[in-house]
């Protein structure tokens, strides 16, 4: 039995509870003992004052000397009808240290003057007083010494402690047999059956089912069961996915080459001397740019992951200029759609400028596309600051909002899109990108007056010490 061991604890904290309880019940069974023990000398010099007393006060002094060794006592003082009379005596060795009136001592008191017993090793002489039994008088005194009292109150002691002692190992040996069996073998049972599940998380077989009789566990094993369904369940979907999407890639890639030479050949179409095939071939240049497109995005998503960041410092608002200059380009409406930038220019800011630069993009064309989807005029907005603990971006526009159903999907791949012939994984890579930095992006609002998303990268993540803690430093 081992002390890191669930049972080996619990045997040792039953056993040091089992002692304190029991030094809890010795202090008044030492001091019922002593009370005890008086009350048996006054009983003895009691008994020997009547051998006296029915001798006509005429004793020999040997007599008187046995008698009052046999009680334990050097002289006995017995008071009837108000008179206080010197029945027995013999020389007293010392000083009287201490008065003890059995009549009137509380359960306190008794306590205390049990400890005082034990802690004084000396051999002192005190007087106790009582009460004759039988109504034999109106009280009696006697003197004694403190070492008779003092050993039989240490014998008695060890003998209660070795009786404690021996229940305390007792119950812990019953009580570590009773959680073996209650407790530890229904506990290495859902144990093992967690490492045969670790092993073959796909095998529906090693799923437990719960028959522990005590409730805690068996909700234990219920919640394991749970866990365990849902994780398999979650595992197999996941596997179809990587199948599935294992397949569309190749589809994807197979695609995107048919359509590139499609698109080459489309290209040609516009010096054709119809004019009717003319006027056809940018429709047709652009559906087939939309396809590649769209298989170009599958394939970069269905690549296994972003890379990690490569942390670098730079400015912020430098960086926002170039997003603008880039989408104030590739705006379809010239003057619809007006950029502004409220980034403090010495604002800088430490993550991986690529990735930065794709998300911010992404955000601020599906803004401008959204503007310039509405037929109306409008603005995009790219704000910036710090905190203490993290820096912020947010891209605000003054389109018309997201439907209910976008926001709900907003950052699932293939579900989230609002664009006609999008695919919806614009904001879903943004959002990978973002987390990759230890931070978050989220849709602040969304409504008749446009949207504002916000990038939190926090600067703990990034190696940079929040400003008060710099400050300190």
């Amino acid at each position: 039995m081992r002390l890191n061991t669930i049972s080996g604890r619990f045997a040792a904290l039953t056993t040091m509870f089992v002692l304190l309880a029991e030094l809890f019940i010795l202090l008044p069974s030492l001091a019922g003992f002593r009370l005890d023990f008086l009350e048996s000398r006054l009983e003895r010099a009691q008994i020997a004052s009547l051998a006296l007393l029915a001798t006509d006060d005429s004793l020999a002094l040997d007599l008187e000397s046995e008698l009052l060794q046999n009680a334990g006592v050097f002289n006995v003082v017995l008071r009837r009808n108000d008179i206080r009379q010197l029945v027995l005596s013999s020389p007293i060795p010392g000083p009287i240290a201490a008065t003890h009136d059995l009549r009137d001592e509380g359960v306190l008191q008794t306590i205390d003057d049990s400890l005082a017993v034990l802690a004084d090793s000396q051999n002192r002489v005190i007087r106790v007083i009582g009460a004759p039994v039988n109504q034999a008088g109106q009280l009696i005194e006697i003197t004694m010494e403190t070492a008779p009292l003092r050993s039989a109150m240490i014998d008695y002691g060890l003998r209660l402690l070795a009786v404690s002692a021996a229940f305390s190992i007792l119950t812990a040996v019953l009580l570590f047999l009773a959680a073996q069996r209650l407790i530890l073998v229904p506990i290495h049972r859902v144990i093992s059956h967690m490492s045969a599940y670790a092993s073959a998380p796909e095998d529906a077989r090693h799923i437990i089912i719960p028959d522990a009789r005590l409730a805690e566990l068996r909700e234990a094993e219920t919640a394991l069961q749970s866990m365990q369904r849902t994780v398999t369940s979650s595992l197999k979907q996941k596997e179809r996915m990587a199948q599935l999407g294992q397949a569309v890639a190749k589809i994807s890639h197979d695609l995107r080459n048919i359509l590139t030479t499609a698109q080459i050949f489309a290209d040609r179409l516009e010096d054709s001397a119809d004019p009717k095939v003319r006027r056809a071939a940018p429709k047709l240049v652009n559906s087939i740019t939309r396809a590649v497109n769209l298989c170009e995005t599958t394939l970069a998503f269905g690549k296994a992951e972003e890379p990690a960041p490569r942390l670098s410092r730079f400015n912020l608002a430098q960086l926002a200029a170039e997003v603008v200059e880039a989408e104030m380009l590739a705006g379809e409406s010239a003057g619809q759609v007006e950029f502004l930038t409220d980034i403090p220019a010495s604002l800088m800011i430490r993550a991986d400028r690529d990735q930065l630069y794709r998300v911010l993009a992404n955000l601020a064309r599906n803004a401008r596309q959204a503007i310039e989807g509405s037929g109306q005029p409008g603005t995009v907005e790219i704000g910036a600051g710090e905190g203490d603990a993290d820096w912020w971006i947010k891209v605000c526009d003054s389109g018309p909002g997201l439907p209910d159903k976008a926001r709900e999907y907003l950052f699932q791949p293939f579900t989230g899109s609002t664009r006609r012939g999008g695919t919806g994984l614009g904001l879903t890579i943004a959002a990978d990108l973002v987390r990759g930095h230890g931070g978050r992006l989220d849709l602040l609002r969304s409504d008749g007056e446009g949207s504002q998303f916000c990038i939190q990268i926090p600067r703990g993540m990034a190696g940079i010490p929040a400003r008060h803690e710099a400050a300190a430093r």
